[in-house]
């Protein structure tokens, strides 16, 4: 007998990883991620990819000089592999800080690793803004 009171209810609506993925909610970069040492598949939020990833552009609509999508990126991953390694063993939700160039000046920004299931329990990690879940 299952203790589980869910076990057999029927599943109104889901919503998988890939299907994220699929729509753009999510933005996988896990090819990139390995390059920097993440093991794991990773995909970032749209909002990260928005706030962090993008490159800023100026008044004028021209994109701040010597700023990259590809080096933008880089800087997520780096930053959220050292958080990985500085971390203690055992946790799955780290924070990750750095700065992000924006049009005028940088700001310094935290955001959210989280390790959990993927859509056939594997591990994954989603980066995020902190008040994201």
């Amino acid at each position: 007998m299952s203790t589980n009171p869910f076990d057999g209810a029927e599943v109104i609506s889901s919503y998988s990883r890939a299907q994220a993925i699929e729509d753009g909610v999510l933005v996988d970069v896990s090819e990139m991620a390995r390059e920097a040492g993440i093991r794991y598949p990773v995909a970032l939020t749209r909002a990260v990819w928005e706030s962090c990833v993008a490159v800023p552009t100026r008044a004028d609509g021209s994109p701040v000089p010597c700023q990259d999508e590809r080096g933008r990126l880089w800087d997520v991953v780096c930053m959220t592999r050292f958080a990985i390694r500085l971390a203690p063993a055992g946790r799955d939700v780290l924070a990750v800080r750095l700065k992000v160039r924006q049009r005028a000046g940088s700001r310094n920004v935290t955001l959210k690793a989280v390790c959990g299931p993927g859509d056939e329990a594997e591990p994954v990690m989603t980066i995020m803004l902190p008040e994201e879940d």
